[in-house]
């Protein structure tokens, strides 16, 4: 049992297709040793004077320089004759001439004390003869061949198998160590986390659920926006039920050659098996499970959907009790294919949404426990500052606090270093060298104050946090930061409309204190448009359209893109319904400013000197 139990606690992360990756050798590592090779045989098996330079010369010379005594060495072969001879440094050089049939060649050459010799044909071996001819270039290119291959099949992804290996998955296997994730290390989820757990508890106590006829669900869909955890509940599960865990994502299925995705399907499954049980976990299952038409390249018939319909086959193929639990993540529901979503196959769908503000705040303090963190920080401003951040964006926030903290030379995370963090995600880092002429700056600070002024003057509107002219990297010039009091789901027609007017208030104070516009406002205008749009295509706050729907929302995790279902007269008028509440908005924005220009110098020119105050001094000046 200790064995069994030391066995557990090892961690194993591993490649299901055991290739190890300190073996691999380069291409250019293999040609430089068969480069290393020729030239060493060369260099043995060719005569040194072949090594050196050789200079052709006349026969005629070749006798002069044998008659002056300049010639050492003399080599006759079949149709040649090499020598060496001193030239006119009095260096030895080699020479070469042609075979001329000269009866008193031999007599010179014994007469000026020259040695000279004659290549004496052999019979060579014809197996040698073969092996070097033939057999030994033939390996040579062959074991070339072999390693230009397999580098190739790998940047293909065709791992150590090569590109014609069909087989394998190259999912990684988790085995539970005592690093493995929990239900502790997922905060924010509480609702997620209450759904997985009856699948922990299948898997520590299945006869329970066996002796009442029930069934674990044979795979389960985690649909929500991107960095909301997904993956993190996926290892949670595997965590907690202390059992291995099979991770690999949807396009590590699809291959270039046809089948390949679906032979990966099928050793995942075989690979489960035989680990049973466990969990399998497919993180953007959208990758192949995507609806299938006829229309298709290929028919209909092409590589993902072959994928498709063997996970469907294995998916059918096991039972439920035998401890195999799919886990499926993705964040565009609508585009998976029917049968994947019946019941059987994905029984049951678990939304993993964006946090609130007690799971935000969790969230914050479960990511903070790995920094050093000032004991005063407050972890509910923070949070309700950051209303629609998913957890990833929170602890990136976190992380941005301790590489701040760094750079400030300060030993702890501080609250300031918490709300800079917060600004640098919004709206990018401080561009501190930034030059703007006193105009602008001035313009800025109008503009900024506009917003702010008529957020205040307002009911049911934001309290204002903060307010800088300092620019940003996302190319902001300043911006106002309004802070929920605490979580809203519901917002009134009133609500939406006085932010409409809010965010009108700075091009407002642009007309009235100058008399001109700036292009300051677009992203002013940008909100605006989709808000007031919103309100009468998607929630029916129109006297003219009443509850109908004109625009249906296509993606609801990423970006939200909509599209209109009405005529094209239809959508003229629901143009105009737009521009009205635009333009009534506008009007609203200008006669508040009116009522307070007092304030909104006063509180310009305090900006303009401080360049960010808080909402406090704001509010302070404009209660004075």
């Amino acid at each position: 049992m200790a064995d069994d139990k030391n066995k557990n606690n090892r961690k194993w992360n591993l490649n299901l297709n055991n290739e190890n990756p300190d073996k691999r050798r380069t291409t250019a590592y293999y040609l430089l040793m068969a480069l290393s090779v020729l030239m060493f045989l060369n260099y043995f098996v060719l005569p040194s004077y072949m090594n050196r330079s050789v200079e052709e010369v006349t026969y005629s010379t070749f006798l002069n320089q044998v008659s002056a005594g300049d010639v050492s060495e003399v080599k006759l072969e079949d149709t040649q004759i090499t020598f060496v001879a001193t030239d006119d440094a009095g260096d030895k050089q080699v020479y070469m001439t042609g075979l001329i049939d000269d009866p008193t060649l031999v007599t010179r050459l014994e007469e000026a004390d020259v040695t000279f010799s004659k290549d004496i044909p052999t019979e060579a071996s014809p197996i040698l003869s073969i092996l070097v001819s033939w057999v030994l270039p033939l390996l040579l290119f062959w074991g070339l061949g072999s390693l230009l291959g397999k580098q190739m099949a790998k940047r293909m992804g065709g791992g150590a198998s090569g590109a014609l290996s069909f087989g394998k998955s190259n999912a990684k296997v988790y085995v539970k160590a005592g690093d493995s994730k929990t239900f502790k290390d997922v905060a924010g989820q509480d609702e997620a986390k209450e759904a997985l757990s009856e699948v922990v508890d299948y898997l520590h106590q299945p006869k329970k659920y066996q002796d009442i006829g029930a069934k674990n669900p044979k795979g389960i869909l985690l649909v929500g926006p991107p960095g909301t955890g997904k993956t993190l509940l996926a290892r949670a599960v595997a965590g907690e039920a202390d059992v291995p865990f099979f991770s690999i994502s949807g396009s590590e299925f699809v291959e270039m050659f046809v089948g390949r995705g679906a032979a990966k399907v099928r050793d995942l499954f075989k690979e489960a098996n035989e680990k049973a049980p466990c969990i399998v976990f497919i993180d953007e299952i959208d990758t192949i499970g995507k609806k299938r038409d006829n229309g298709g390249y290929g028919g209909g018939n092409d590589e993902r959907e072959q994928t498709l319909n063997q996970l469907l086959a294995e998916m059918d193929g096991f039972e439920a009790n035998k401890g195999i639990i799919l886990l499926a993540a993705t964040n565009r529901p609508e585009s998976l294919d029917a049968a994947l979503l019946r019941p059987g196959r994905f029984d049951r769908r678990v939304p993993v949404e964006l946090p609130d503000l007690a799971g935000r705040e969790a969230i914050l303090k479960v990511h903070a426990t790995n920094y050093k963190m000032d004991p005063s920080i407050n972890y509910n401003t923070i949070a309700r500052a950051t209303s629609g951040a998913s957890g990833a964006e929170l602890a990136n926030i976190i992380n941005e606090g301790g590489l701040r903290a760094v750079r400030e030379g300060r030993n702890a995370v501080t609250q300031s270093d918490l709300e800079e963090s917060v600004e640098t995600v919004i709206a990018g880092y401080q561009r501190k060298n930034a030059v703007i002429s006193p105009k602008e700056k001035e313009i800025v600070s109008y503009h900024e104050i506009g917003h702010a002024l008529v957020a205040a003057k307002q009911t049911e509107s934001a309290p204002v946090h903060k307010i800088t002219i300092i620019p940003r990297t996302s190319g902001a010039l300043g911006y106002t930061m309004q802070i929920e009091e605490g979580e809203k789901s519901l917002m009134t027609k009133q609500e939406l409309f006085n932010k409409i007017v809010t965010l009108a208030g700075g091009r407002a104070a642009e007309e009235i204190v100058f008399g001109s516009i700036t292009t300051g406002a677009s992203n002013d205008i940008e909100q605006m448009t989709r808000m007031a749009r919103a309100m009468i295509t998607r929630y029916g706050m129109s006297d003219t359209f009443d509850m109908m729907q004109i625009e249906t929302q296509t993606n609801k995790y990423l970006g939200g893109d909509t599209s209109i279902n009405v005529s094209a007269g239809m959508a003229e008028q629901v143009d105009r319904e737009v521009l009205d509440i635009i333009k009534q908005a506008h009007e609203k924005a200008i006669a508040i400013l009116n009522e307070n220009s007092e304030k909104l110098h006063e509180l310009s020119h305090y900006l303009l000197v401080e360049e960010t105050i808080t909402g406090a001094e704001f509010m302070k000046i404009l209660g004075e």
